[in-house]
């Protein structure tokens, strides 16, 4: 059992540290609304692995390799999703709209709630990650050990390298955030992580199988 966590720890950081609209989503996140919140999209991406794990463990995501019509809802879903995200960040980039600490702080309090319903739902939404789940997990789960047990130390694995990465890439960013306090500096960066969401929504929609 400890090769084989060993061995998956190593295919699962290369696997964290790969950029994607995980990693975009904390990076804008904290830029936009501060290290708690960035925090937070990250904690909403560990759930959604840990979702996507117990469906691998069940062998739901192998229904959703399988199925075309099922993959391609949820590559839709998720490719509309991130398209509204980088839209979202245009539309908030533009001339004479208010910038995040020019909002009030009862916005800024649910919107740091929000920030993990986002980072849930992103990585929810992306049905690579199912995929990957699928065909990754399942090498790494002994034939004696028992599946949803072993399957759910496994994310466990991934998502403490997750905590881990998401942690430094939220105090790099946080790192930074007051030298982007001018609002035009500030929307310059919504309109680069607007535009990257919509590249990433694009894409998705795009990809085949």
């Amino acid at each position: 059992m400890l090769t084989a966590v060993l061995a998956f720890t190593a295919v699962a950081l290369v696997l964290t540290v790969s950029p994607g609209p995980d990693t975009v989503i904390v990076l804008r996140t904290t830029v936009a609304s501060g290290r708690r919140a960035g925090l937070l999209a990250g904690t909403g991406v560990i759930l959604g692995c840990y979702v996507w794990g117990v469906a691998t463990a069940l062998g739901l995501t192998a229904l959703l390799a399988a199925s075309d019509l099922a993959y391609t809802a949820v590559r839709i879903a998720g490719a509309a999703y991130l398209t509204w995200l980088g839209a979202r960040a245009l539309w908030n980039s533009r001339p004479g709209a208010a910038t995040r600490q020019e909002r009030p702080e009862a916005e800024l309090a649910t919107g740091a709630w929000k920030a993990m319903r986002a980072g849930f739902v992103t990585n929810l939404l992306n049905p690579k990650v199912g995929v990957i789940y699928m065909t990754l997990l399942p090498q790494f789960v002994p034939h004696d050990a028992a599946v949803l047990p072993t399957t759910l130390l496994l994310v466990t694995v991934h998502s403490l390298l997750g905590i881990a990465w998401f942690a430094l890439v939220v105090t790099a960013a946080h790192a930074v955030r007051g030298g982007l306090a001018r609002p035009s500096v500030r929307r310059h960066m919504e309109r680069l992580t607007g535009l990257v969401f919509v590249g990433f929504g694009i894409r998705l929609a795009a990809e085949a199988r």
